[in-house]
């Protein structure tokens, strides 16, 4: 249903179970990230009324997902740790060259937003599977729902604001591209490292 190339291999969970608090405090960061880049959109591109309107619910959504995250931080007696790079955006925000037109701006930006929705699930759908605790595996298995239409959501928003079989064939660029990206990454204790 992702379309990702490459899956993320399931060695990955046993560097999150030895690093809880670490991922705990990445999957925050990521949250509260997930929220700017709404605001960021609405900022940008205030004349999409129908996207605009969903931002504004991303941005509720994905700072409750923050609280969330930040609730089991505390529960664990820990504190949220500094953030950290991403190296897995950084990477992947080089694939689109900078310019272009306003719309061509949206679209990549919405086509980026897809992607990053899409690991994230693909990644919590590995741990709802494969954790030993129970109780945060069930966290993760509602959070990977929430991230799947997240995805479809940027996704379709790109298709109907550019050209359909242009954004189709972008998309599948990227595709590839973040696949060559996810080779040299999954042996970190973060959300996408």
């Amino acid at each position: 249903m992702l379309g990702l190339k490459l899956p993320t291999d399931p060695r990955w969970v046993n560097i999150v179970e030895k690093n809880i608090e670490d991922i705990l405090t990445d999957h925050a960061y990521c949250e509260q990230k997930a929220a700017s880049t709404a605001i960021s959109l609405i900022v940008g591109f205030p004349e999409y009324t129908e996207l605009v309107q969903e931002m504004i619910a991303l941005v509720e959504e994905e700072m409750s997902h923050f609280k969330m995250v930040h609730d089991r931080i505390l529960e664990n007696g820990w504190t949220l740790g500094r953030d950290r790079k991403d190296d897995y955006v950084l990477a992947l925000i080089k694939f689109f060259p900078k310019g272009g037109s306003r719309t061509t701006q949206l679209v990549h930006r919405l086509l980026y937003a897809a992607l990053i929705e899409a690991r994230s699930c693909e990644r919590f759908r590995l741990l709802s599977e494969e954790l030993e605790d129970k109780k945060l595996a069930k966290f993760y298995r509602k959070l990977m729902i929430s991230e799947a239409g997240h995805y479809t959501m940027f996704l379709n928003f790109a298709r109907k604001y550019g050209d359909r079989a242009e954004v189709d064939h972008k998309w599948e660029q990227l595709l590839d591209y973040e696949a060559s990206i996810m080779k040299n990454l999954g042996d970190k204790e973060t959300i996408h490292g």
